[in-house]
C-alpha cells in the first residue's frame, strides 16, 4: 500500500490529479479512474467502445444508497428514543439536494467537476449537478476503500464539521406538506402536474407545476420527480406569502 501511494503521488502520469484529490479528500485513492468518473457530469460523458456513456450516474446511484445508510446509522445512534418518522425526516434534511449541493461547494467539488459549460445557462440542469457529484464521490470511495473507511470519512470529515444537527432539527423543510395543509385549511384543491419540457431540455428532466383551485402557480424542475415537486411547492409557498 505504501509503495502504491508513493507511485500515485510522485511517479504516476496522473500525479497532479492525485495530489488534487489528496488535498480534497485527505487520502490517496487507489483506483484513480473511479474518481475521474465520479466527477464527470452526464453533459461531459465519454462514449465507450460498446456505446455506453461513461459518466457519474451509476456511481451517483450507489453513493446515494451508501450515504443514506451511513446517515441513518448515525441518526439511529444519536437519537435512541426518537421514532422512525423523526429519523426519516432528519435523514431527508441531511441528504436533500440543497444540503448536498452546499456540502459539495464547501468541499470544493466545483473546482474538479467536469461538465459542458453550456449547462451554466440552464438553471434546472446545473441546480443538482454538484449534489449528484457528491453522491458519486461517496460511491467511488465505497468501491475504492470499503464501507468502514467511507463511514468514518463521511462521519468525521463531512457530517461533524459541516452539518449542525441541532439547528437542522429545528429547520422546517417539508414545504410540500405545509402547502398541502394550507390548502386543506383553505378548502382548496391542489395537484402537482407533470408538464412538457421546453425545447432542448432532457426528457429525463421532470417539470412540475403546482395547480391550486385550477389556478397554475410555480414550476419546479429536477431530474428527480419528488425533488421537482418539492421545489415547486417551496416556490409556491413563498409566492403565496404563507406564514404558517
Amino acid at each position: 500500500m505504501f509503495f502504491l501511494v508513493i507511485y500515485h503521488l510522485y511517479l504516476s502520469p496522473h500525479r497532479k490529479y492525485v495530489r488534487l484529490l489528496k488535498n480534497l479528500l485527505g487520502f490517496v485513492p487507489r483506483n484513480i479512474s473511479l474518481y475521474r468518473m465520479a466527477f464527470r457530469h452526464r453533459s461531459a460523458a465519454i462514449t465507450s467502445k460498446n456505446g455506453s456513456k461513461n459518466n457519474n450516474e451509476r456511481l451517483e446511484f450507489l453513493g446515494d444508497a451508501v450515504l443514506g445508510c451511513i446517515v441513518a446509522e448515525e441518526l439511529f445512534k444519536l437519537y435512541p428514543y426518537k421514532d422512525e418518522g423523526f429519523l426519516t425526516e432528519m435523514r431527508s434534511k441531511i441528504v436533500s439536494r440543497t444540503s448536498l449541493n452546499q456540502l459539495a461547494l464547501r468541499l470544493g467539488l466545483n473546482e474538479i467537476l467536469e461538465f459542458d459549460k453550456q449547462i451554466l445557462h440552464h438553471t434546472a440542469k446545473r441546480s443538482s449537478m454538484l449534489g449528484d457529484a457528491f453522491e458519486a464521490l461517496i460511491g467511488a470511495i465505497y468501491i475504492d476503500q470499503g464501507y468502514n473507511f467511507t463511514h468514518k470519512l463521511v462521519t468525521n470529515r463531512i457530517i461533524k464539521p459541516h452539518i449542525d444537527i441541532t439547528a437542522l432539527e429545528l429547520t422546517e423543510t417539508n414545504f410540500k406538506s405545509k402547502l398541502l395543509e394550507w390548502c386543506q385549511r383553505q378548502g382548496k384543491t391542489i395537484r402537482f402536474d407533470l408538464i412538457s419540457n421546453e425545447a432542448g431540455e432532457s426528457n429525463r428532466l421532470f417539470t412540475i407545476q403546482v395547480v391550486i383551485a385550477d389556478e397554475p402557480y410555480a414550476i419546479g424542475r429536477d431530474y428527480n420527480k419528488k425533488n421537482a415537486e418539492k421545489i415547486a411547492a417551496e416556490k409556491t409557498y413563498e409566492q403565496l406569502g404563507i406564514t404558517r
